[in-house]
């Protein structure tokens, strides 16, 4: 089947035939024809056949009768990442150059009011990120009830990124009556459910099964120690016929450790991580598809739909976390029929990531050996991941590891010879130390015995019984007038006598007294008296 045979415009179809292309793909051939009749259409397709195609093509026929307004959109296409979506803008561009469709492109890390004045002179064609889109929307600056036609491209990489409850609340603006587009390279239960949320009766287009490598992609596998793995890069790099390479890492804090190695031996190679500002990330990646870049070190944020031409090579440096990451990463080369080839560099202790992607690809990953470098196998106690990193991480574990292993048996022996002075030295400290101190134990051995004659002399007889009982009477008899004191000025009052604490205190230090009675308890007798709190 031809371009030509699925209904596009003549306009899109001159921009085809500009860029060479004469027959679809198969997720092309079937998604074009359900979007130009309006259906909703969920695509499951693997990476690299040309599902952005499959959406914009029939997005510009659609649009090109008609007109936007101020700040509302006509079509929406919500994409992950800021390459991606820059990308997307790109191919509106090539395939929408002789149509008069304006477009807008919303990502972080731009000017806002840049955006602001293309949303306010109209846009027929919005690609955002979720996070710029809300950002906008609550300024007012846009609005969403003009949407026909709402993409939601790669759609499990959202929601490995978090975004569904942002999609969720954008879907929630949107009119009813629209025509919904699901693009994903996996199906996994949150996606089809979010799929059954947002499509009405949708197409569903599968052309591949998910998550499965293009078969125009050569694979191997290097089994090497932690050690020795940029030595094996090195090797591959010289050896291979490499035009331009993706070399994937794990952590963005490896990216630069691994970028400066390979510019130190002479390789011409960049960095691009998702801690970059967007106009670095920008300028590294139009680099690198000139061709002024020949290496590109990176995380997973290239491993979603970033499209360049002729990729000749993709190395993953770190074996994926993931066993969908390595799907996505070895797809960015062998793109538009061309072959491409993918080397993975796998260490002993990944036997458990690589035995997770052998299983989702369903087949082996063919392993070759790299002349110089020692040969290693899964499982290798011997070969110990010595990894990078910092506290708490894998490094640290690995080095605990290997001086459980290796380092315990050989410290003892290092250990004696370094320890023997201070233990001779500890055995000998108390035959010097007891001549130093002999003096002073004598001293304190006498002390006592002429301290204690006088504490003999002095003891006193032992007091009787009936004595112990008066003397705490009298002592009960003592606390029951100071209580009864106590409670007395507590009670007194303005009447009778102001009487003071000298004549130099002032008026409001002044209390006033009245005689009382007082009644006390003197040698179990009780004594009734008038008591004046005036002093002699």
């Amino acid at each position: 089947m031809l371009f030509s045979e699925l209904g596009l415009g003549p306009d899109v179809l001159r921009a085809i035939e500009d860029k060479g292309y004469t027959q679809p793909t198969p997720i092309q051939e079937q998604a074009i024809p359900c979007v130009l009749q309006g259906l909703d259409v969920l695509g499951c397709a693997q990476t690299g056949t040309g599902k952005t195609a499959g959406f914009t093509l029939p997005m510009i026929s659609i649009l090109a009768s008609g007109r936007a307004r101020a700040r509302m959109p006509r079509s929406l296409i919500l994409e992950p990442t800021r390459e991606l979506a820059a990308q997307v803008a790109e191919s509106f561009e090539t395939y929408g150059k002789y149509n008069k469709l304006s477009m807008a492109l919303l990502i972080g890390g731009e000017n806002f009011s840049d955006q602001v004045k293309k949303l306010d002179r109209g846009v027929d064609v919005l690609i955002a990120t979720p996070g710029r889109l809300i950002d906008l929307f609550e300024r007012g600056n846009i609005m969403l009830n003009d949407i026909k036609i709402f993409v939601i491209d790669e759609a499990d990489r959202m929601l490995d990124m978090g975004f569904i409850p942002d999609i969720e609340r954008i879907v929630s603006k949107l009119p009813k009556t629209r025509q919904t587009l699901f693009f994903s390279a996996t199906m996994p239960p949150e996606i089809r459910r979010l799929a059954d949320a947002f499509l009405t009766q949708p197409k569903e287009v599968t052309v591949a099964p998910p998550a499965s490598p293009a078969e125009t992609v050569t694979q191997a596998m290097v089994l090497v120690n932690e050690m020795d793995k940029r030595k094996a890069l090195r090797h591959l790099l010289n050896t291979e016929d490499v035009k331009n390479a993706f070399i994937f890492c794990n952590r963005k804090r490896d990216i630069a450790v691994l970028q400066k190695s390979l510019e130190r031996h002479g390789f011409n190679v960049g960095a691009l991580h998702g801690d970059m500002v967007q106009s670095k990330r920008t300028e590294t990646l139009d680099l690198f598809k000139k061709g002024d870049i020949s290496l590109l070190v990176c995380s997973d944020v290239a491993a979603r739909g970033i499209d360049v031409q002729g990729l000749s090579h993709v190395f993953n440096f770190d074996v994926p976390l993931s066993p969908d990451d390595y799907v996505h990463r070895i797809g960015r080369t062998g793109r538009a029929g061309k072959q491409g080839r993918a080397f993975m560099l796998a260490s002993p202790d990944d036997v458990k990531l690589v035995g997770a992607i052998t299983r989702l690809i369903k087949r082996e990953i063919p392993m070759i050996a790299i002349d110089g470098l020692e040969t290693v196998e899964f499982g290798d106690e011997d070969a110990v991941r010595p990894r990078r990193g910092g506290r708490g991480g894998p490094a640290g574990r690995d080095r605990s590891e290997q001086r459980g292993r290796g380092g315990r048996e050989e410290r003892p022996a290092r250990e004696e010879r370094a320890e023997r002075p201070a233990r001779e030295e500890r055995a000998e400290r108390p035959a010097r130390e007891d001549r130093a101190e002999r003096p002073q134990r004598e001293e304190r051995a006498e002390r006592p015995q002429r301290d204690d004659r006088p504490q003999r002399e002095e003891r006193q007889p032992r007091e009787s019984l009936a004595a112990a009982e008066a003397r705490r009477n009298n002592g009960d008899n003592r606390r029951d007038r100071d209580r009864n004191r106590s409670r007395r000025r507590d009670e007194d009052d303005d009447d009778g006598v102001i009487i003071g604490f000298g004549d130099h205190m002032p008026a409001f230090m002044l209390r006033s007294a009245r005689p009382r009675v007082v009644t006390e308890v003197v040698d179990n007798t009780t004594d009734t008296s008038i008591e004046s709190s005036q002093e002699d």
